[in-house]
């Protein structure tokens, strides 16, 4: 096998590994980068001819595979799928800082992959991806104006930590990815607990720092072991065509391009397009020239709308660059959704709804990472009519998974914990109209969505979209971009937070990079166009409503012994389910004995809560119940106490005076007084009639002549297996019969086996004795309770 040369670089007390020559040699550039004991293996390929498309066919994929966790996948295949949301995330954090970076006008297909062999959770194997492919472009002879960096910036403790590992991450208030060039920063992606714009820029100023040694390193190794780049054609409009373009097409373009209406804009520009293409036409009239003269004229309008905003302060729609569009905000539309809000910003509409549902229902989550389950969710769709269009509907693509992780990144600060709010939450965004930032409208949307479902949120959620244009010598900075604007434009920045501070930013350009400087005149510009849509939504809804909806499902919360858990299940589950059957309720147990019930009728839930209560009703020593005979035997009645507890009065102990036959004094059915005189080491309990009627007088006659207790069918009672054989007890234990011993081993067992020192009845399945992932989501009739 070939040797490969490796080269190392310690940033901030962590050592990354780039392994060069040895692996997937066939690709145009590959790397194997270590970064502690994560391991990814890097590669960048291109095509040898360019495509015929008017754009940069670059696609970037970051693949995991489970056995670098040591999992074998879920699911009846057991192989890896389509990509999990996280892969398809990091694939576009590597996309985006990459991408501004290839020559102008290279139309070859590129192709990244980033294939993840290794995952140590303290080094995070999406930033060994990132630098691994920008070498991977750097050694290759793929043209590519590089190297980028990128860090993961925490912060614990009020400092600033490169590359966190998951202690200081779970500590830290701050989740910040920054890529650059040696130059300039020119990606960011965070979510944050309410922090200021002014530690946000720090941030990403200490981001900066690491990134340029990055940088410099990668130069160094592509120096010593890059490829000469391949010579490409570059498409590349003919100075002559350009020249005509500008002369039939800059006067058009000026009057076309400026109306306050999205689609007159549009139908504007298109017909003034289309007569210039056809003066074009008739002085290039090759077909060849076609696409030239369309990119000439793409370009000159680009140019049109940026001089404009630039040199003349014209915005296309005539807003001032700090102006918000006009707001229109209501609440509580979709009456049988638990939540709802509507949130419009001009021509960009969209409804969000809430749904509330009971824990068992969170997010089952089978990737590399350390979370198994998700319990705020948020889905972010995007159909054709929102921008008039007519295509199919799919599943969601990279950018409707993108949004909708950047608007519940924006939210998670204020979802209340699940002790205060035990549901699990879903909202879904529905982009009815589309003109610019619909992920921030989702923000407004889907936080006036969950007040209005009454989620206890800790305060209201704004995003907005900001904009930037520049030539090099002047830059402007826009406030709620339009579609144009973000089309025509150098930067979407999305910033989302409270009036405490931000708790989610993205930042994507199409430059090689922004300052500092700018960054800190685009954070502040948008923290007062956030506050400005705060009080709007205020004045429709100032915080969360105090009750729930109708039909959103009512939770109690209980906790139990673990060690009873399994006399709430009952034998083969027949309890539990006889409880939901007979009430209608969802109910979850935890295995901390953490009981949740739902249903969308309170007193439903309320009968449950009541039932299981009683089920799991300890009994002590000296206590007088009024019980129900459930069997005589010769020796003595067995009487049902408390649901599921059974208590043996023996014959000497059920009447004041001598008995001669049991059923002289009592039979089934019959409803007495008995008082608790013993609980044996065994957990049997031994009753007595004759002390209750001493103690209680006159009143016992009242208490035998009515029933308090709640009874569950025989067979579904836990203890009833136990009580069988009872007559085999220990000779001079009271009740026994001549000639009884006790069971012998750790303990009574079932069937009066021996249970090898287990307690009474529990099963090796798990911990406690039972398997509850086969109760944890049972529903009555097949129904959720969140339903009407």
């Amino acid at each position: 096998m070939r040797e490969g040369r490796v080269f190392e670089l310690t940033v901030h007390g962590k050592t990354f590994s780039f392994e060069v020559g040895r692996y997937a040699q066939q690709a145009n550039g590959s790397v194997l980068v270590r970064f502690g004991d994560t391991v990814v293996l890097s590669t960048a390929t291109a095509s040898r001819e360019p495509k015929d498309v008017d754009f940069f066919p670059l696609t970037v994929n970051y693949e995991e595979r489970f056995y670098a966790v040591g999992k074998i996948p879920g699911g009846f295949f057991k192989r890896e799928g389509k990509p999990s949301e996280h892969a398809v995330l990091t694939s576009r954090l590597i996309d985006r800082p990459l991408r501004p970076l290839f020559p102008k006008g290279f139309r070859n297909e590129v192709q990244v992959i980033s294939l993840v062999m290794s995952v140590d959770q303290d080094y995070s194997s999406e930033i060994a991806a990132l630098n691994g492919s920008s070498l991977a472009l750097m050694i290759s002879d793929i043209p590519f104006e590089g190297p980028v960096g990128g860090v993961l910036v925490g912060r614990v403790n009020g400092k600033f930590v490169i590359n966190p590992s998951v202690a200081e991450q779970e500590a830290s208030d701050l989740h910040l990815v920054v890529a650059g060039t040696k130059d300039a920063v020119n990606m960011v992606e965070a979510g944050a607990k309410f922090i200021s714009e002014d530690d946000l820029v720090e941030a990403i100023a200490f981001a900066h720092e690491a990134i340029r040694e990055i940088c410099l390193f990668q130069e160094e190794v592509a120096r010593e072991v890059g490829k000469p780049k391949m010579d490409v054609p570059l498409f590349v409009v003919d100075p002559e065509v350009e020249a005509a373009a500008r002369e039939v097409a800059e006067a058009r373009f000026r009057e076309a391009a400026f109306h306050p209406d999205k689609k007159t804009r549009e139908r504007q520009m298109e017909a003034a397009k289309e007569e210039a293409l056809a003066l074009l036409k008739e002085r290039f009239p090759e077909e060849e020239k076609e696409p030239m003269l369309r990119q000439a004229l793409d370009d000159l309008l680009k140019e049109v709308v940026r001089k404009m905003i630039l040199y003349e302060g014209v915005r296309p729609d005539g807003r001032g660059f700090r102006e918000i569009r006009p707001l229109t905000i209501d609440v509580g539309i979709l009456p049988r959704a638990h939540g709802s809000g509507l949130f419009v910003r001009g021509q960009t509409q969209v409804i969000s709804a809430c749904t509330l549902g009971v824990p068992s229902e969170v997010q089952i989550l089978d990737d590399l990472g350390l979370e198994e389950e998700k319990r705020f969710m948020h889905h972010y769709n995007f159909p054709p009519f929102s921008t008039g269009e007519v295509r199919p509907i799919r599943s969601p693509g990279r950018r409707e998974i993108g949004h909708g992780a950047l608007v519940e990144r924006a939210l998670e600060p204020v979802i209340p914990p699940e002790e205060e709010f035990p549901y699990t939450i879903r909202v879904v965004s529905d982009v009815l109209e589309s003109n610019g930032s619909t992920s921030q409208a989702s923000v407004c949307a889907s936080s006036l969505a969950l007040m209005d479902a009454g989620v206890p949120i800790r305060t209201p959620v704004a995003g907005i979209a900001m904009g930037l244009v520049s030539d090099g010598e002047r830059y402007a900075i826009l406030t709620d971009i339009q579609g144009v604007e973000d089309a025509l434009g150098d930067m979407d920045f999305k910033v989302a937070g409270t009036r405490e501070g931000v708790t989610a930013l993205q930042m994507d350009i199409k430059v090689k990079g922004i300052t500092t400087e700018i960054l800190r005149e685009a954070l502040a510009q948008a923290r007062e166009a956030r506050l400005a849509i705060l009080d709007a939504m205020a004045q429709v809804l100032p915080a969360p409503r105090p009750t729930l909806s109708p039909y959103a499902p009512k939770i109690a919360t209980m906790r139990i012994d673990p060690d009873k858990i399994r006399e709430v299940i009952g034998p083969g589950g027949r309890t539990i389910n006889r409880i939901i059957a007979e009430t209608g309720c969802t109910i979850d147990i935890e295995q901390d004995g953490t009981i949740f019930i739902a249903h969308t009728d309170l007193a439903q839930v309320e009968r449950a809560r009541s039932v299981i209560a009683e089920l799991t009703r300890d009994v002590h020593v000296g206590e007088i119940y009024t019980g129900k005979v459930t069997r005589l035997e010769r020796f003595g009645a067995f009487v049902e106490i408390l649901p599921g507890k059974e208590g043996l009065v023996h014959v000497s102990e059920l009447a004041p005076t001598r008995v001669g036959r049991v059923e002289d004094v009592v039979k089934v059915g019959d409803e007495i007084v008995v008082k608790v005189i013993e609980i044996d080491p065994y957990g049997r309990i031994n009753l007595s009639r004759r002390a209750a009627l001493q103690e209680l007088g006159e009143a016992a006659e009242t208490r035998e002549r009515r029933s308090v207790a709640v009874h569950l069918p025989e067979a579904e009672r836990p203890g009833r297996r136990e009580e069988e054989g009872r007559e085999r007890r220990e000779p001079g234990k009271r009740g026994l019969p001549p000639g009884a011993s006790a069971p012998t081993g750790g303990g009574p067992g079932r069937r009066g086996t021996p249970t090898r020192g287990r307690g009474p009845g529990i099963s090796p399945k798990s911990p406690l004795g039972i398997d509850l992932a086969t109760f944890k989501r049972s529903r009555p009739g097949g129904k959720s309770p969140s339903g009407p």
